[in-house]
């Protein structure tokens, strides 16, 4: 199955839970207005995400006098990959690490960490950037904000389905065999669990597929799987001060969840990663 129409299938799911949700309430009003509330909050998100995050950070744009190798290496695969040289920004931080964000390629901008300038050299770093750039090729951070539209659907009426079976809602369906209270309760709880295993789902997909699109595009899929190896060694020694909410963005998962389960991984397991790209070379 392709990455691209394992995604469609996984946002499918999401709606799919959504209108289980609305079906099992009953009635629409309640669905259309969490629905809205919640994409004009992502639609909000997604629009100023990059001004976000840059500030969440306190990254600073770098210009090729400050960092020459760092713009001569994202305007040579821009330049592959037939996209716009996006803004470089540069985090103070020395956990190595990377991420790309904007709204679209023409607004796009890639970020690097201090610690990741110091710890490549040249064929690790264009893996990484290639990473990156292939997120903003594939629509990445658009597919991203979709699914957490979607999901924050699904908190929201979850949410509110527990407000509504506390209240009563749903015990006429009880009476005639229906299970309406039980359901709300059981789905108010389940819900939001497989929207963030589905979400999390989606969100290791893409990352595999900008693993395979940018190191052919690069041309040297060992460069990033060298590169990746040192992230998970540098990002274990040095922990990063990330948000939960913004872990997805990075090229490796900048929290130290050595006890978070797996299933809940904004990433796929580094080790299945080096792996894809070492076979790429055969």
């Amino acid at each position: 199955m392709t990455n691209s129409l394992k995604t469609a299938l996984l946002l499918g799911l999401l709606t799919g839970i959504i209108l289980a949700i609305g079906q099992l309430f009953g009635g629409s009003q309640g669905l259309v207005i969490a629905f809205v509330f919640s994409l004009l909050m992502n639609f909000g998100s997604y629009w100023f995400s990059d001004k976000i995050v840059l500030a969440m950070y306190q990254a600073r744009e770098v210009g090729a006098d400050e960092a020459p190798e760092l713009h001569q290496i994202v305007r040579d695969l821009a330049l592959r990959t037939q996209l716009p040289m996006p803004r470089l920004y540069v985090i103070p931080s020395q956990s190595p690490n990377a991420f790309a964000t904007g709204r679209n390629p023409e607004h796009a901008v890639v970020a690097v960490t201090e610690g990741i300038l110091q710890i490549m050299n040249r064929e690790e770093l264009e893996g990484v950037l290639g990473h990156e750039l292939s997120h903003v090729k594939n629509r990445d951070i658009l597919i991203g904000s979709l699914a957490a539209a979607l999901a924050g659907v699904i908190m929201m009426l979850a949410s509110m389905a527990r407000w509504a079976a506390f209240f009563g809602m749903g015990r006429e369906r009880d009476e005639e065999g229906g299970g309406g209270a039980l359901g709300l309760i059981l789905m108010s709880i389940l819900a939001p669990i497989a929207a963030v295993i589905i979400q999390m789902a989606i969100s290791r997909s893409r990352e595999f597929l900008a693993d395979a699109s940018g190191a052919k595009t690069v041309g040297n899929p060992l460069g990033l799987a060298s590169a990746l190896e040192k992230l998970a060694r540098g990002s274990e020694m040095i922990p990063m001060e990330a948000r939960p909410e913004t872990a997805h963005m990075f090229i490796v998962n900048p929290l130290s969840g050595g006890s978070f389960l797996t299933l809940f991984s904004t990433h796929p397991p580094i080790e299945e990663r080096i792996a894809r790209l070492r076979a790429m070379t055969r």
